[in-house]
């Protein structure tokens, strides 16, 4: 019950963080609909005929799952704020194991990132994007393995540096080529070999895929958007996340230990 209670009570912190950094409230509204609307209308425009599925609905799902995993990953870096401030010794001094206090982070974080992919969904509404009400339960799923994914990854990031300035480097260099490596903006079942290998390495493309399947599902549209089969990438999610929280979990108290 004491480690329940805590990863509750540390998620709720970063929520409240969150509700109160309206910088980050606004930018959750704005930059999704420049690259949904805009974006998704000039290529449907463009390329809607010839690609053979409507561009609005694949930029969605795709910068849905670039929404949900970059906001869990970029908002772990609170983790070198509580560092700075020594707010982290105090909290890694308590009662209860590391495990649960990274938990308890990747935890909040997440609902944060769910809580900023919820205006995408009245976006793809009034743009035409069809969602069916039997799709919620498998959307709802496969977005909340997206957040934690994205956590997951951003604390494994997140231990290798030393202050914010280092962070905004590392999350540039790991974030920036999964956005095309991944699927989120274009189509990847095509690359070329040397293209081929780092697309599998990257994390977004099965949080992405996983996302697209859930909303593709059934249609005739998802042979040629979707990339591999749900329970695949579900799998792949899995073990990613179990990896980075591990090896993350390890660093980032191996340097808190070590100051």
């Amino acid at each position: 019950m004491l480690e329940a209670a805590a990863v509750a009570a540390i998620a709720e912190r970063e929520i409240r963080r969150f509700m109160t950094d309206r910088p980050r409230l606004l930018g959750a509204l704005l930059i999704p609909f420049l690259f949904v609307a805009l974006m998704g209308g000039i290529l449907q425009v463009n390329l809607g005929r010839a690609s053979g599925f409507n561009f609005v609905g694949f930029m969605f799902t795709g910068v849905l799952g670039m929404t949900l995993f970059q906001s869990a990953a970029a908002g772990m870096a609170s983790l070198l704020e509580d560092r700075q401030s020594g707010l982290a010794q105090d909290i890694f001094v308590a009662p209860v194991s590391r495990l649960t206090i990274v938990l308890g982070k990747i935890g909040g974080e997440s609902v944060v990132a769910l809580l900023q992919g919820l205006p995408l969904f009245g976006l793809a509404i009034v743009l035409g994007v069809r969602l069916r009400p039997d799709q919620a339960p498998a959307l709802l799923a496969a977005a909340l393995v997206t957040a934690l994914l994205g956590g997951a990854f951003g604390l494994g990031a997140m231990a290798m540096v030393r202050d914010q300035r280092g962070a905004n480097h590392v999350f540039q260099f790991l974030l920036l080529p999964q956005l095309l490596l991944g699927g989120v903006l274009n189509p990847i079942r095509v690359l070329p070999w040397y293209l081929e290998v780092p697309s599998r390495l990257a994390p977004l493309r099965y949080a992405v895929d996983l996302i697209r399947g859930a909303a593709y599902g059934g249609s005739p549209e998802a042979s040629r958007v979707v990339l591999a089969s749900p329970l695949f990438d579900a799998a792949a999610c899995g073990l990613l996340f179990t990896l980075f929280l591990a090896a993350g979990t390890a660093l980032f108290v191996r340097r808190q230990t070590l100051g």
